[in-house]
């Protein structure tokens, strides 16, 4: 299990190493959700191989509702800036 998760959390970094250097808000945002789906999909990975579906349910809820409440931000703050 270990072999898996290792090159998905050296995945993971790559988005926040982004997101440290760029001051763009849209570019954290967009690396922001990367980082929200990587996570999930390693809880996913990770339920998968330990055969535990409660697991499996708090990634899927991650996936769906963590990216909509992220896009949901990213429109307040496009309106505010438009103001």
């Amino acid at each position: 299990m270990n072999s898996v998760l290792l090159p998905m959390v050296a995945v993971l970094l790559i988005p926040i190493y982004e997101a440290w250097q760029d001051e763009d808000i849209w570019q954290k945002m967009l690396a922001f959700a990367s980082i929200a789906t990587k996570t999930s999909i390693m809880i996913l990975v990770v339920s998968v191989l330990r055969n535990d579906w409660m697991i499996g349910v708090v990634g899927v809820l991650i996936l769906s509702v963590g990216n909509a409440a992220l896009m949901l931000l990213a429109h307040l703050i496009r309106r505010l800036n438009e103001q």
